[in-house]
């Protein structure tokens, strides 16, 4: 078998998007908005051929995600597919490898994707970054605790007038969170504003307060005859929901509850964090579900602890080893921060811990402890350096990334 590993050319994309459409039953390759080929470009693929013919895909989208403030530059995998007469030969394994090089080269100091297959990918030094839940509730049972006045007003507006006091809410919203895309027109298209027959048109709402300031927004779809309810029948789907406090939110909420033939609203990508459930007089009744989020890796390990932000000042010296696919990254570092700005060096002198690139990716985002690592004998270390490292290393919002790429 002679393989050759390139990135596809543009004549030679026709061959991808059929490819990854076949692997991915359709959910590749076919639709005007599909992001991973409207967006993908030929140089960002890397594919393995069999003499012409593609046999193996893989892209990297060039985005920028937030580290617990910082934008930080992220490899964005995607359309990863193998042939089935070429599967079980390494082939993703080579691929993966030249990537993560790319990726190093082009300043991309973690990379992150959608799993098809854990396994897969636990393989590859990916570990799971953040989750997201799913909401199904009736109008008649969004009954908030509080009793409080409304101060906000809610209301409707085509969305060519409002999506730019949309994106400046987004973009405030994301600011000192942590996983969150920074959208570009083909993000915004492919995740939150594309409508199709079975969803209906998307609707937007903006939430102003007392000083006409937007603090808030909801983007959704209304559809009739979607729930099996004599009187409520319509299907309320939330695409985004954004508040800038929580006297935004309620607001929002309150103007969801108020659509009386609405039998289910869903939100599929709630944060995990999200504060709902603790809002509500019966909080049962969301039927919340968790369901898995993106998967993130560490790609270049000096570079991604000194681009994330911090809430405190202080240092630690750490190793991370036996990372086959990025041997680059073996050794020892020392982080220090200050006055909120982090410098690593490497270092030669004894470390106080010693990670796996699954286990500092978790904790680069904020999706664990490094004492709940400790604690499921994931790390070792003595409790008073896992708790200073706790503390260095907390994030002030749990990541959350509900974009697909």
């Amino acid at each position: 078998m002679n393989i050759e590993f390139r990135a596809a050319t543009p004549a030679e994309m026709s061959q991808f998007g059929a490819l990854t459409a076949y692997a991915y039953g359709g959910a590749f390759g076919e639709g005007e908005n599909n992001l991973a080929m409207t967006a993908t470009r030929p140089e960002w693929t890397l594919c393995a051929f069999d003499g012409s013919a593609l046999v193996a895909s893989y892209a990297t989208l060039p985005l920028t995600t937030r580290g617990n403030g910082n934008a930080v530059a992220l490899g964005g995998v995607t359309t990863v597919a193998t042939a089935p007469e070429y599967r079980r030969r390494g082939l993703l394994r080579a691929i993966t490898s030249q990537a993560l090089e790319h990726q190093l080269e082009a300043g991309q100091s973690v990379a992150a994707l959608w799993a098809s297959q854990a396994a897969i990918y636990q393989r590859y030094g990916y570990t799971s970054a953040s989750a997201q839940l799913s909401y199904q509730i009736d109008t008649t049972d969004l009954q908030l605790l509080d009793t409080a006045s409304n101060t906000m007003d809610v209301s409707r507006g085509p969305l060519d007038t409002i999506m730019d006091d949309v994106k400046a809410a987004y973009r405030s919203y994301i600011a000192p969170r942590t996983l969150y895309l920074h959208r570009s027109s083909a993000l915004w298209q492919s995740n939150v504003l594309t409508a199709t027959d079975q969803s209906g048109p998307v609707y937007g709402a903006l939430c102003r307060d007392g000083d006409n300031q937007v603090r808030g927004y909801v983007l959704y779809t209304l559809r009739d005859s979607r729930v099996e309810h004599r009187a409520r029948s319509q299907l309320l789907e939330i695409r985004d929901l954004v508040a800038l406090d929580i006297d935004a939110y309620r607001a929002l909420w309150r103007f969801l509850g108020r659509h009386d033939l609405v039998g289910r609203i869903s939100w599929q990508r709630a944060p995990l964090d999200d504060p709902l459930p603790e809002l509500l007089a019966e909080p049962r009744l969301l039927h919340a579900a968790g369901n898995e989020g993106v998967w993130l890796r560490i790609v270049d390990v000096a570079g991604a602890m000194a681009a994330r932000g911090y809430c405190c000042d202080g240092e630690i010296t750490f190793s991370v080893s036996d990372d086959q696919l990025t041997p680059w990254n073996d050794g020892g570092y020392h982080l220090t921060v200050s006055n909120g700005q982090a410098s690593v060096e490497r270092t030669g002198r004894t470390t106080e811990l010693n990670l796996t690139c699954k286990a500092l990716a978790s904790i680069w985002c904020g999706r664990h402890r490094l004492s709940q690592l400790a604690h499921w004998g994931l790390v070792d270390g003595s409790p008073d350096i896992m708790a200073r490292a706790d503390s260095l290393l907390a994030t002030r919002h749990l990541p959350h990334c509900p974009d697909h790429f």
